[in-house]
């Protein structure tokens, strides 16, 4: 019986580049080409131009008057203005809160008492207009007189005179107090439903107290979504202080009102002065929500996005590598 064949070992095989081609280059040595894109630099030379225009126009337009800007910016009228827009805005948002918190357990019992009222109450401030509620307040002395705490329908036994009880400032928090409550309110309730009902369950079937439960596993997740909405809703408050002056209070706006009548020709440098000043307060606002935001952004993010400063940084670092000496074109 005859054996087989030995195997023979195919000849390797070589592939030359065809004559005339240049040799393929190593992938290190290759340049990636950004893609083009013409409208993005169109957009942004138009946006240049715009805003060149306007800074243009505020610093050379002798009707802005920046000299008398100058002037009333760090007058003492105009802090002591400011002080009060800071006081009230403090007050109200610390009130506001609390009402809000609540209002929002309120609505979320299961008591269809509790529930009636947080909602009509929230209902019923959420429709009428701050300026309402602040004129209400201020001549709800011509309606009652005296207040009273006693026996409803009976005798009263403590008696207090609302026309010396209820200053301008006390006014001006009590009113933007009521508003700031109604919309807190929701701010809370939206974040305590979004927890996760799975949060709940597993919660009660490891037999854990009410009280536990709210406090270690509820909060602290709703509080990813309550404290940065609600700073941003401090914007706003901080901005409706400026209705305190129809109150008689003499605010940031109050007293920028007041010298506008003495001096009427600096209204305009003086409504700036107001303006740069709300700019201000909201700037630093909206400072404290970016860092509120990224605190409770720990537990939901693989990656924190970066800071400005970070941003500027890597720009930066960027910038001098190209730049430097040996750098590619």
């Amino acid at each position: 019986m005859s054996e087989p064949p030995a195997p023979v070992a195919a000849a390797p095989v070589t592939t030359a580049p065809p004559p005339g081609d240049a040799p393929a280059r190593p992938a290190a040595a290759q340049r990636v080409l950004p893609q083009r894109r013409p409208w993005r630099w169109v957009a942004t030379l138009v946006v240049l131009v715009l805003a060149a225009q306007i800074a243009h126009g505020l610093a050379t337009n002798p009707f802005y008057q920046w000299d008398r800007f100058q002037y009333w910016f760090l007058r003492p009228s105009i802090l002591g203005g400011l002080l009060i827009t800071l006081k009230v805005a403090a007050y109200s948002a610390v009130l506001g809160l609390a009402g809000g918190i609540l209002l929002a357990l309120g609505r979320l019992s299961r008591n269809p008492v509790l529930r009636s009222v947080s909602w009509l109450y929230i209902w019923l401030f959420r429709s009428v207009p701050l300026i309402v509620v602040l004129l209400f307040l201020y001549n709800f002395s011509a309606l009652y007189k005296t207040l009273s705490l006693g026996v409803p329908f009976g005798p009263g036994f403590v008696h207090f005179d609302e026309s010396h009880l209820a200053t301008d400032l006390v006014i001006a928090v009590v009113g933007l107090s009521l508003n700031e409550a109604a919309y807190a309110a929701e701010v809370v309730r939206a974040g305590l439903l979004s927890v996760d009902q799975g949060q709940h369950e597993a919660a009660d079937a490891l037999g854990l107290p009410r009280r536990y439960q709210f406090t270690r596993i509820v909060l602290p997740q709703a509080l990813r979504a309550i404290v940065p909405s609600y700073v941003n809703q401090l914007i706003g408050l901080v901005k409706s202080t400026s209705l305190v002056f129809y109150v008689s209070l003499l605010d940031l706006f109050g007293q920028v009102q007041n010298m506008g009548s003495t001096f009427p020709g600096d209204v305009v440098p003086l409504l700036l002065v107001a303006t740069v000043w709300y700019v201000i307060l909201t700037s630093a606002v909206s400072v404290v929500q970016y860092s509120v935001e990224r605190r409770f952004a720990r537990g939901a993010l693989r990656t924190l996005p970066p800071t400005p400063l970070a941003r500027l940084r890597t720009a930066l670092r960027t910038l001098r590598a190209r730049t430097a000496p040996g750098a590619p074109a």
